[in-house]
């Protein structure tokens, strides 16, 4: 076991706040850099923790320029822009070991059309799709089938990155013709993009680790991601999760052959071996695993609410997997539910630029309850008083030994926080249908 090591995390938010937090349970590691990292993930910790804002994720040089200034024992690319621009593969051109999927691997995340060419290849079960660069050709593909059926749901996605926002509903002729039209907002992200059927179920996360050859099965959560109650409003990049997500447990199985299993094993038969952490987004329709979407890291709030059930070292784990020996290495999960809600400014995803620089207060009191913890993202901290910068602002997880006892204690420190001005904005029924399926069994 080695001693005293040096971490750096590439990433800003709540996720990477969680994963510090993981390698800070780890009795090898010494010191935790986060770049470009938030002001509250420094925030009265018990090991080292810096973070140095001098980088940008979309620059893989600046990256390289921090992990030469640290020299880190490991490296975790943690964030989905810095995957894409390749920075595993330059760190590891240049002597660091990186965590993470190469830029080509990690286009299962980043290039939607190749991700579901992927998917069909291997035959993993994934919606109809089409793709498109061309407004017309789309809108007249949209209109045959709206003759067949007018009211069929379909999906417009952009095939890059979009922070979670790329993904519109259309339930009409109308909102499929706006959002093919609502593509060239997201840029050189949507000059390609996909349509594809929407599938009726219920979704879930479902979350591996892989070394390239072997992977281990962590577990599922369910994401919240429109910005209002009852999954309605805008998409956002998650304003809450619990896990485990019950809606997983009878198809555990099924996921793991169908949606896990043929994407390591087939990414590794097209000799593109994916070394890192694949999360699955899933639906389960009619009783059965159907694919949404691969990501090529841990999802953002997921990750708050999976990772802290992992007992065993994660620097560990990570290094088994940096050194192909995953299948050797054997990970303990505890037990408990968790939930997360997420704090946001009002008015995210849109326009909260009236909030920056507006006083956040009671974090300090939520941080000391039972069960409880805070992760932040967006906050500026100035002589020891936390500031709103940014959408969505930090992540409150409560545990329990059940959903009746982890969301009540996420819920009560949430309520003893508060935004300057009225401006604190968090769903309420993050976990409802899990709370449900809990009372049945009564």
């Amino acid at each position: 076991m080695a001693e005293d090591l040096t971490v750096l995390i590439i990433g800003s938010g709540a996720r990477e706040h969680t994963i510090s937090r993981a390698y800070e349970n780890s009795p090898q590691v010494r010191k935790i850099i986060v770049a470009p990292g938030n002001d509250f993930i420094g925030y009265k910790r018990q090991k080292e923790v810096i973070t140095d804002k001098s980088c940008s994720l979309k620059n893989p040089n600046s990256i390289l320029e921090i992990a030469k200034k640290y020299k880190p024992d490991i490296v975790d690319v943690a964030q989905d822009d810095a995957l894409a621009a390749g920075t595993v593969d330059l760190l590891t051109q240049n002597g660091f070991r990186a965590f993470g999927p190469t830029k080509h691997a990690s286009m299962v995340e980043w290039d939607k059309q190749w991700s579901r060419n992927f998917m069909e290849r291997h035959g993993i079960p994934t919606p109809q799709f089409r793709c498109f660069n061309s407004e017309e050709q789309a809108k007249t593909y949209v209109k045959g089938l709206y003759e067949q059926e007018p009211s069929k749901l379909l999906y417009v996605k952009a095939t890059g990155l979009c922070a979670g926002k790329g993904a519109l509903k259309s339930k009409s002729l109308e909102e499929a013709v706006t959002n093919i039209e609502k593509m060239k907002l997201f840029g050189d992200a949507g000059k390609t993009f996909l349509v594809e059927e929407g599938l009726i179920g219920e979704e879930f996360s479902c979350y591996a680790i892989s070394d390239g050859n072997n992977y281990k099965i962590l577990k599922s959560a369910q994401d919240n991601k429109t910005v209002f109650n009852f999954d309605d409003g805008d998409q956002t990049g998650g304003m809450g999760a619990v896990s485990p997500a019950q809606v997983t447990a009878p198809i555990s199985k099924e996921i793991e052959e169908q949606l896990i299993a043929k994407a390591i094993n087939g990414m590794n038969r097209e000799r593109i071996p994916f070394v890192g952490v694949l999360y699955v987004g899933g639906i389960a329709v009619n009783g059965k695993p159907m694919n949404i979407e691969y990501n090529a890291r841990w999802g953002d709030p997921e990750c708050q609410v999976v990772l802290p059930s992992i007992k065993t070292d994660y620097a560990e784990i990570v290094l088994s997997c940096l050194e192909g020996r995953l299948d050797r290495t054997e990970i303990e999960q505890d037990n408990k539910t968790r939930v997360c809600v997420v704090g946001a400014s009002r008015g995210y995803p849109n326009d909260y630029k009236a909030v920056k620089g507006k006083r956040i207060y009671g974090l300090e009191k939520a941080m000391t309850m039972k069960g409880v913890t805070v992760f932040g993202a967006g906050i500026d901290v100035r002589d020891g008083k936390f500031y709103a910068n940014g959408g969505r602002l930090y992540g409150i997880v409560g545990e329990g030994d059940d959903i009746l006892e982890a969301r009540p204690n996420a819920y009560s420190a949430m309520a003893h926080t508060f935004i300057e001005g009225n401006n604190l904005h968090y769903r309420t029924d993050i976990g409802w249908r899990d709370v449900e399926r809990f009372l049945r069994k009564l």
